[in-house]
């Protein structure tokens, strides 16, 4: 949609503009507005300047957020929608990903929020046996423009109906007619899809569902009450905020719970557990969540309020304390430079942080469930070839590190310093055999498992155990460091850092994404990796979750509207 607003004029573009503006996507159902020639006559120049004046710019602006109904499951908004993309294309990241810098005057000062009043469910066959259910939300924006109503009109029927009728695979059919004292449109697909919009003056109402813009009709006409007066919504410093309620995270609870146990895979009664009991866990646990995001001279930094339930605040806030140690510089000095990801994990007592995360979580459920999760919890250890987690977790610490080399996480290693090895090497698995002599590579001890695909690794004080030729590369560069550990970039992400949990990320996609929605992303485009930091802390109200990038989750949003 923003490629649309910036007038991006490739020769394809074009072409479906050319067939839109001719009327071929137009239903010729409702009234078609049609431009009428204008007389150069001063008078009459004038007569239509006040008459316009009159008619746009005659009730003060509308906040948004006035109009958006209180039980909205999720809601975002912008006081500044120009300042909230500047964000994005200011940055280096987007220049290195993009052909040209948009002109955003056209945009600036425009207030916008969205709402999600709800998700509809489809599902798609694939086999007999085999299906996939798809969430679509269903949604509501409005903005306020503080254009002129004719500008707001050629805007709604040119380049949102364009933009429209790309998404809906090169054609759609519009309605046109005079609704809610406005201009109503009706986009419709070949498919069945439909797209509303009403425009009432400087504001328009922009859906997927046409019931959600009669409710925030109702809202503004006073019927029905507004989300302003949720007292979390408040008015700070930030390019954008946004706020999931108690019955959204329900809602969201649910589908993460199916989406996950579909990408578990296996017989169809574990994904049915999975599906049940993580919807389950955080319904129970999560109450609400805030989301504020802010420009910084480190790039966008988004932080997330999660109010959790006392007793799981109370218990995590104790548990999960950071020991405050600094980062073990020989171990930063083995990591490599750009993996999927790497999380340093920071805590006063790493077994009972991880024993009260589980007790925590079978007094969320039922009692069969508990006691399945927690035979079932040494399962997230498997991939470093880990048995029993608690007897690795006393014995190693406080600083823990987990790198991950593929988006699964199947090819992963972990990394941490040891304080009983003879413990350690209880905690490994018995494909190890670790009671026969190991294989020495230089001054390190290591086992490789029966099947060849988890090694151990011992070497000085540290452990290094999971994929068996990320653990030996970790070993390389561990020995033949050539610049000191303190001057690497991770030593300078994580010192000072006190949280329980810093993870780096490097994302090798998202920029070139935004780049091909804002304006056009660069063919040759090279050396794209944004990198997000993401701290996470537990308090008494629950969880905080910082995270810092370039393009922020503003920029994850806007790829998803990617053609690729």
């Amino acid at each position: 949609m923003l490629s649309q607003i910036y007038n991006r004029k490739d020769a394809s573009k074009q072409g479906l503009k050319d067939n839109y503006q001719n009327g071929l996507c137009h239903s010729g159902h409702g009234k078609r507005r049609r431009r009428v020639p204008v007389s150069s006559s001063l008078f009459v120049f004038i007569l239509l300047c006040l008459t316009v004046a009159t008619l746009s710019c005659g009730s003060p602006p509308t906040d948004p957020r006035t109009v958006m109904p209180a039980d909205s499951l999720v809601y975002m908004e912008t006081k500044d929608l120009g300042a909230l993309v500047a964000a994005l294309t200011e940055s280096e990241i987007y220049q290195q990903a993009a052909v040209t810098k948009p002109d955003l005057s056209g945009i600036n000062g425009i207030e916008m929020a969205v709402a999600v009043t709800g998700f509809e469910t489809t599902e798609q066959e694939l086999t007999e046996e085999n299906s996939i259910l798809n969430f679509q939300p269903r949604f509501v924006a409005v903005a306020e423009t503080r254009f002129w109503n004719f500008q707001v009109l050629h805007f709604v029927e040119e380049e949102l109906g364009l933009f429209i009728s790309e998404a809906y695979g090169g054609e759609a059919l519009l309605e046109t007619s005079k609704k809610h004292d406005g201009d109503y449109y009706v986009w419709k697909s070949q498919d069945g899809r439909k797209a509303y919009a009403l425009v009432i003056g400087s504001l328009v109402f922009f859906g997927n569902d046409e019931t959600a813009i009669e409710k925030c009709l109702a809202v503004k006409r006073g019927e029905v009450p507004s989300i302003a007066g949720n007292p979390k919504l408040t008015s700070d410093e930030r390019i954008a905020f946004g706020y999931i309620s108690p019955e959204g995270i329900g809602q969201l609870a649910n589908i993460s719970g199916i989406s996950m146990a579909q990408r578990a895979g296996g017989d169809p009664e574990t994904q049915s557990f999975i599906a049940r009991l993580l919807p389950e866990l955080l319904r129970n646990s999560l109450k609400e969540a805030t989301w504020t995001a802010v420009k910084t001279d480190n790039g966008i930094e988004d932080r997330f309020d999660i109010v959790t339930n006392t007793d799981v605040a109370t218990v995590l806030n104790e548990t999960l304390v950071p020991s405050g140690n600094s980062t073990d510089g020989r171990i930063i000095g083995g990591l490599p430079a750009t993996p999927e990801s790497i999380t340093r994990y920071d805590l006063r007592d790493p077994q009972v942080a991880w024993r009260s995360v589980l007790l925590t979580g079978t007094k969320l459920t039922d009692e069969v469930s508990g006691a399945i999760l927690m035979a079932f919890s040494s399962a997230v250890f498997e991939p470093y070839g880990v048995d029993a987690p608690e007897a690795l977790l006393s014995s190693v610490g406080p600083v823990i590190y987990t790198v991950r080399f593929d988006e699964d996480g199947e090819k992963a290693i972990f990394i941490a310093s040891v304080k009983d090895a003879a413990k350690v090497k209880t905690s490994l698995a018995k494909e190890f055999e670790i009671s026969k002599p190991p294989e020495k590579v230089g001054e390190a001890e290591t086992w490789l498992s029966k099947d060849n695909d988890v090694r151990a690794l011992f070497v000085d004080d540290i452990v290094v155990a999971g994929d068996p030729e990320e653990v030996l590369e970790f070993h390389k560069r561990f020995v033949s460091a050539q610049v000191s550990p303190a001057d690497t970039p991770l030593s300078a992400i994580f010192a000072g850092k006190q949280a329980s949990a810093v993870t780096v990320t490097n994302d090798r996609t998202t920029a070139l994404k935004v780049a091909d929605v804002i304006s056009d992303k660069k063919e040759d485009a090279a050396n794209v990796n944004m990198r997000w930091i993401t701290e996470t802390r537990f308090n008494r109200s629950g969880i905080e979750r910082k995270m810092t990038s370039q393009l922020g989750l503003i920029g994850l949003i806007a790829s998803q509207f990617a053609k690729e």
